[in-house]
């Protein structure tokens, strides 16, 4: 049982070590005009050791603001273009012939690296994306039956064109489940793309940005995340929440049964419990508060949620369910 001295000691905890934070956030708007909500979802995934899936159109700055944050970080960073004639191989490794030694050696691929952009990740097929998925659950991968453990931090960052069908392989229902969060990116507006546009003619100063946090800072900051205080009452919110996708009927919703073809997943609960935290210290906050869980249920969980044949005809998308899931329930 917390006391309120101990949330007050944890706050000046909070409060010192999400320091970084403003460091970060101030070198990369720098690079990036807008896009706050991308940044700060980029950082509670980095904070909560959550993948991040980004979709929006092209040119929107989702690889950008992957580069950046990675440059920020001071840790190794390793883009993958995904294409339908990938390999498995192309991204784990293979083995190799040395004939000097006459044995094979591992050459070890890009996913040994603390950050890893996985460009166009719908455009890989069945068996790059397999491979990827033990990588992104596991934190390992196996190369000829030997397991090899990845470095901490270690984050895949994807992103996705959501209009363009031709030549792409719509992610496996598991591997989606992996992600913590599923961001939408949006155009800026026009006062921000004419500063974008007046930067790009004047040269954009990326090699001048220069590491501000250690990964030690990173895997420190992530253990005080994870001991934010989180009342009881937000615990039986969040599952409200979740547990109303599944049964919206139990809710008093049952206009949304005929809308769900299935229910947000237990990985639910723990991304949104993890991400509300995670919010709360990026507003250096030693506990959660019900606007913490409002905020960042959205992009946990509108990629766990399946629409049924009738929301499609209905142009019904999961954020809209989403939303009335959230404007129902009783808030704590």
């Amino acid at each position: 049982m917390h006391t309120a001295q101990d949330i007050e000691i944890l706050n000046q905890k909070v409060q010192a070590e999400a320091r970084f934070t403003d460091l970060i956030q101030e070198e990369a708007s720098k690079i990036i005009v807008g896009q706050e909500h991308m940044l700060s979802r980029l950082m509670i995934g980095l904070l909560t050791n959550g993948h991040v899936l980004l979709e929006g159109l092209p040119g929107l700055a989702k690889t950008l603001a992957i580069r950046t944050l990675a440059r920020l970080v001071d840790a190794s960073f390793q883009r993958v273009q995904f294409t339908p004639d990938l390999l498995p191989a192309d991204i784990v490794g293979t083995m190799i012939f040395n004939p000097g030694k006459h044995e094979f050696m591992v050459e070890k691929g890009p996913i040994f690296a603390n950050f890893i952009l996985a460009d166009e990740i719908n455009r890989a097929p069945a068996k790059v994306q397999s491979a990827l998925l033990e990588a992104m659950q596991e934190r390992q991968v196996t190369i000829a039956k030997e397991s090899y453990r990845l470095e901490e931090p270690f984050l895949v960052l994807a992103t996705q064109n959501p209009i363009e069908q031709e030549g792409t392989y719509p992610l496996p229902e598991a591997q989606v489940d992996r992600f913590m969060l599923k961001v939408k990116v949006d155009y800026p507006n026009r006062a921000e793309e004419r500063i974008i546009m007046q930067r790009n003619l004047q040269g954009m100063p990326f090699d001048q940005i220069k590491p501000v946090v250690s990964k030690d800072q990173i895997l420190s900051a992530r253990s005080i995340v994870r001991s934010i205080y989180m009342d009881e009452k937000i615990e039986q919110y969040i599952l409200d929440i979740v547990f109303a996708t599944r049964d919206p009927k139990a809710g008093g919703m049952e206009e949304l049964a005929p809308l769900i073809l299935f229910g947000a997943s237990p990985r639910a609960s723990i991304n949104l419990a993890m991400a509300s935290k995670a919010h709360a210290f990026l507003n250096k906050r030693a506990y959660v508060i019900p606007e913490d869980v409002r905020q960042v249920a959205m992009d946990v969980m509108r990629h766990r949620v399946g629409l049924s044949y009738e929301a499609e005809a209905e142009n019904m998308t999961q954020d809209d369910i989403i939303h009335k899931v959230l404007n129902r329930i009783e808030v704590p």
